[in-house]
C-alpha cells in the first residue's frame, strides 16, 4: 500500500489486485472495518496503474471511500506499469493513441456497474477521478448514468481532441448531469491559454475549473520532477470535498 509523500498518515485501508471482468486488473482498495461511504473509479495518467496510481486508490480508501483503479489500456497493455521517464511517455502515448471514446465509455459503464453491485454500494452513484490522459477521460465518463461527481484534473486536449476522432471532448460539458471540477495548474505547458480559456467559457455552475498558482503539468503526482505539495494539497482538498457533498 503506497502513501503520497506529502499527505497527513493514511488510516489503514484493505487494498489488492482483482479481475472485475477477464483480462482487466485493477486495483481495489476498501476502507477497513466499515462500509464505504461510497465508490470513486480512479482513471491513470499514460504511465498505467503504477505504484502512485495504487497510492491515490489507497489514500481515498483511508478518507471512506471505496476505489477501483482501472487500467484505461487493458486491451493493449493489460498489466502496464511504466515510470515517468522520456521512453515510459512515449510507451504510454503509443497505446493513447489507440484507444478510442466508444471502447472507453463502454469500458467505464462496466466499471460503474461493478462498482454498483458490490456490497453497501448497490445502485449507489459514484465519484470518477482521472489525472493527465485519464483526467481527459474523466469528463468522457462524467456523461455516463451514475456519476455524481468527477474530478479531471490536467487533463490536457479537451478543447481539440477525442479519443479516436469526432468533436472535442469538451463538448460534451452539456450533457453532464453531475458535478464536474477540473483542476489545473497555472504553469501547465500541456495546457496553453486557450485550451484553459476553452474549459472556463464551458463550465457553468456547478461545474468548475479550479486553477493553482505556481503548478505544471503532473504537479499531483510525487513521483514526478513537476511535484508542487502545496498546489497537490489543495487540489486533494477540493476533491475530497467535492466527492464527500455530492457521494
Amino acid at each position: 500500500m503506497a502513501e503520497p509523500a506529502d499527505a497527513a498518515p493514511m488510516a489503514p485501508c484493505s487494498s489488492r489486485w482483482i479481475e472485475p471482468q477477464p483480462g482487466v486488473r485493477c486495483w481495489w482498495a476498501l476502507p477497513p472495518e466499515r462500509p464505504p461511504r461510497a465508490a470513486v473509479l480512479v482513471l491513470p495518467e499514460v504511465f498505467g496503474v503504477n505504484a502512485w496510481v495504487r497510492g491515490v486508490a489507497d489514500r481515498l480508501a483511508s478518507e471512506g471511500f471505496a476505489a477501483l483503479a482501472w487500467p484505461i489500456f487493458w486491451r493493449t497493455a493489460p498489466a502496464l506499469e511504466l515510470g515517468y521517464d522520456e521512453a515510459s511517455l512515449a510507451e504510454g502515448r503509443r497505446h493513447r493513441d489507440r484507444l478510442t471514446a466508444d471502447a472507453f465509455l463502454r469500458d467505464a459503464a462496466a466499471a460503474i456497474a461493478w462498482l454498483q453491485s458490490q456490497p453497501g454500494l448497490e445502485g449507489r452513484p459514484v465519484g470518477c477521478l482521472g489525472f493527465c490522459f485519464g483526467g481527459h477521460l474523466a469528463m468522457l465518463a462524467a456523461t455516463l448514468p451514475g456519476v455524481a461527481a468527477t474530478c479531471d484534473c490536467y487533463g490536457a486536449r479537451v478543447s481539440t481532441d477525442r479519443p479516436g476522432g469526432g468533436p472535442a471532448t469538451l463538448t460534451v460539458v452539456p450533457g453532464i448531469a453531475g458535478e464536474l471540477l477540473c483542476v489545473c495548474g497555472d504553469q501547465d505547458p500541456l495546457m496553453p491559454p486557450e485550451e484553459l480559456a476553452a474549459i472556463r467559457n464551458a463550465l457553468e455552475p456547478p461545474h468548475r475549473l479550479l486553477m493553482l498558482p505556481g503548478a505544471g503539468h503532473g504537479f499531483m503526482c510525487e513521483a514526478r520532477a513537476a511535484h508542487r505539495p502545496l498546489a497537490a494539497a489543495a487540489a486533494w482538498q477540493a476533491m475530497l470535498e467535492l466527492f464527500r457533498r455530492r457521494l
